[in-house]
């Protein structure tokens, strides 16, 4: 599926369609249904683990509204947020809050913006196939594999029970708000980690580099062990309760943690006051348990999508637009 193939590659996803379902619908189009007078373009950047929510999402709504184009980039979260901060884009995908010294920026540039949450999302951590020792590992054996100065280079170094297997790490880059979420989730602070392991902002890396390696352990989104299933297999983990496989239910419910997160996408006030972009947002949250379904990624609850309704809904009244 295109979605999940080039997570680091800009991407624009142009329109799919000339035959535009008209269904009755007025222009504010907030029943997230489609409106076929729409056209410009939206940009978007940010989160590589956001992006195939967005390009979903941006696919769907070019469907049915052939003259609007979306371009969804995938500079990070830290990236998206300057480009957004400095008015470069209308939406930021993000898989974290946005931090205060992006907020003092965008404040300085007097950009007004709302968060949305629009999906959620685990954090799995992945070994080879042929790994039969390592089923469950908990928080403080992680830390002690990622925090920063480990030495840890062997399995058995984990686990006196694992064998003598050599470790190769893969993780994500520094740029990434999965880099930010896994270090302070696991090491007790965001971007405190060891420096050598493979740290790569592309998800597929990790992917190759675990699935070729017996000894490999990675981390990255839920949906990519989804997406590579037969290459790579994904972990317990025990964050003091138990050991909890990462899965929709797990993260929904919050049981599987530290490692269960909310993905947003951050709107920016001026870019609300064009009807595409309010349109765009509105069949997002509408449509979100089946964009969240087709990118593999886990559905808000409904109370979640109630919230960033409303939350659209006050920026829009900020921004003077009308829907």
């Amino acid at each position: 599926m295109k979605r999940f193939n080039a997570p680091l590659i800009a991407l624009t996803v142009v329109a799919l369609a000339l035959s535009i379902v008209a269904v009755g619908c007025g222009g504010g189009n907030n029943s997230g249904s489609t409106n076929s007078d729409l056209s410009g373009t939206i940009k978007i950047d940010g989160s590589s683990t956001v992006a195939p929510l967005s390009e979903a999402a941006a696919e769907k709504f070019q469907a049915e509204n052939a003259d609007v184009r979306v371009t969804v980039g995938t500079s990070g979260t830290g990236g998206g947020f300057e480009k957004f901060c400095a008015g470069e884009t209308d939406l930021s995908d993000a898989s974290r809050p946005i931090k205060d010294e992006e907020i003092k920026i965008c404040e300085k540039n007097g950009i007004k913006y709302e968060e949305l949450q629009v999906a959620n999302d685990g954090l799995a951590n992945v070994v080879n196939v042929q790994n039969d020792f390592a089923k469950c590992l908990t928080t403080d054996q992680l830390k002690k594999i990622w925090d920063k100065g480990s030495k840890v280079d062997n399995w058995n170094q984990v686990d006196p029970s694992f064998p003598n297997e050599k470790m190769d790490l893969y993780g994500a880059g520094t740029d990434s708000g999965t880099f930010d979420y896994f270090t302070e989730a696991i090491n007790g602070e965001e971007g405190q980690s060891r420096t050598d392991y493979n740290a790569t902002e592309d998800d597929n890396v990790t992917v190759q580099g675990v699935s070729g390696t017996k000894g490999g352990l990675g981390y990255f989104g839920l949906s990519y062990v989804s997406q590579n299933e037969g290459k790579i297999k994904a972990l317990e983990i025990d964050g003091g309760d138990g050991c909890v496989a990462p899965s929709t239910k797990t993260v929904q419910d919050g049981t599987y943690k530290p490692l269960s997160r909310p993905l947003f996408v951050y709107a920016s006030a001026k870019a609300l006051q064009r009807p595409e972009v309010d349109a765009f947002l509105e069949y997002y949250i509408t449509n979100q348990t089946e964009i969240a379904g087709q990118a593999l990624f886990v559905p808000m609850t409904e109370e979640q999508a109630a919230a960033s309704k409303a939350s659209i809904d006050k920026l829009v009244k900020e921004a003077g637009a009308t829907s």
